[in-house]
């Protein structure tokens, strides 16, 4: 896949994070039955939509995707039914509207809460693990990618090089722990009701509208201190994130596989910055100093299985210095990944 040097406008962006290797084409060939998207109208949902409406195009399938969202963005909303992705608006806690919702034969779990969530305990269990329970028994002929969190891992001693998914689980914070519930909700019913499926435990993804480059790049750009309380971190490009979690419908089980997807590297917040300021000409500014430990994940399982991610490190970096430089539109929504106590 030929990749841009640089990308210069959210139309090409958009192109680039849904354009479709051959490795997904061919999962998606081979892959019986439509694709429903629970959620899609958050950060990853569109771009997701995107990816799988072109890749089945390019296998000459005849399948249907369906976006399900909420859809504030009505105009986002517009561009995904353009694509020819049908979308339908849900309330999913409103149980008549999730059993009215069509039964399909692939299901991918994207629905949740995080941002806000301090102060909002309630909303925040009742999303991320009542509703997956509603939604495994409405699909319980399904096969159900779940999406999780690496956030459900203790932070680990950056020398170890991140969590497995054989290691020990220890959210820090109610999110963290909602997003646990949501795993062994998902597990009961896979378990009891013979589901198949798969969790992902993905951190973080970045287009250049978001993420922990964009994040860093922003500080410096602007010459605001960047925060070193997190001192290492995963990313890994939207696009290659989607790529495995469509694909993830190969390894789909009971109970539910696990899988980190993430990238290779674990990624000094430091030497990002200093990156950042040497595009920049910029000299960074730092508050705090790194610790021992940080939330990281190891995704080798994913790469044995699916590759590595086609987007590198130092391609992310050099474009995200390149957007922040020529003001491209920002969701406004930053990861938080300096957080340590886990209230986001």
């Amino acid at each position: 896949m030929k990749l841009p040097i640089l990308i210069q406008s959210v139309k090409e962006l958009d192109e680039i994070l849904s354009r479709p290797t051959e490795a997904v084409v061919e999962s998606i060939k081979k892959l019986d039955g439509d694709i429903l998207l629970l959620g899609a109208g958050g950060k990853m949902g569109p771009s997701l939509a995107e990816l799988a409406q072109r890749a089945i195009t390019a296998a000459g399938k005849n399948k249907k995707i369906i976006a399900v969202s909420r859809f504030s963005n009505q105009a986002e909303r517009e561009r995904l039914q353009s694509l020819g992705i049908e979308t339908i608006s849900c309330n999913l806690l409103d149980a008549n509207e999730l059993h009215n919702l069509p039964e399909t034969e692939n299901v991918i779990y994207m629905a949740g809460m995080k941002f806000g969530t301090t102060g909002k305990a309630a909303e925040t269990w009742a999303t991320n693990t009542f509703l997956p329970g509603m939604a495994a028994q409405k699909f319980k002929n399904s096969r159900i990618v779940l999406f999780s969190t690496g956030n459900v891992y203790p932070l680990t001693p950056v020398k170890f090089g991140g969590s497995t998914e054989d290691g020990a689980v220890n959210p820090v914070g109610e999110y963290a722990q909602s997003a646990l519930g949501r795993e062994r909700i998902f597990e009961y019913f896979s378990r009891t009701l013979q589901i198949h499926g798969v969790v992902i435990r993905l951190n973080y993804a970045i287009d250049l509208r978001y993420g922990i480059l964009l994040d860093v790049a922003q500080k410096v750009f602007q010459r605001q201190p960047v925060n070193l309380a997190m001192g290492q971190v995963n990313v890994i490009w939207q696009g290659d994130a989607n790529a495995a979690i469509l694909r993830a419908f190969e390894i789909c089980q009971t109970p539910p596989a696990i899988l980190n997807v993430t990238g290779p590297e674990t990624v000094s917040i430091r030497q990002l910055a200093k990156k950042f300021g040497e595009i920049f000409q910029i000299e960074p500014i730092f508050e705090n100093v790194e610790a021992d430990t940080a939330l990281l994940s190891n995704a080798s399982r994913c790469h044995r299985l699916f590759g590595y991610p086609t987007v590198s490190l130092q391609q992310m970096i050099e474009w995200t210095a390149h957007w922040v430089k020529i003001s491209g539109p920002t969701l406004a929504k930053p990861t938080h990944y300096e957080t340590r106590d886990g209230r986001f």
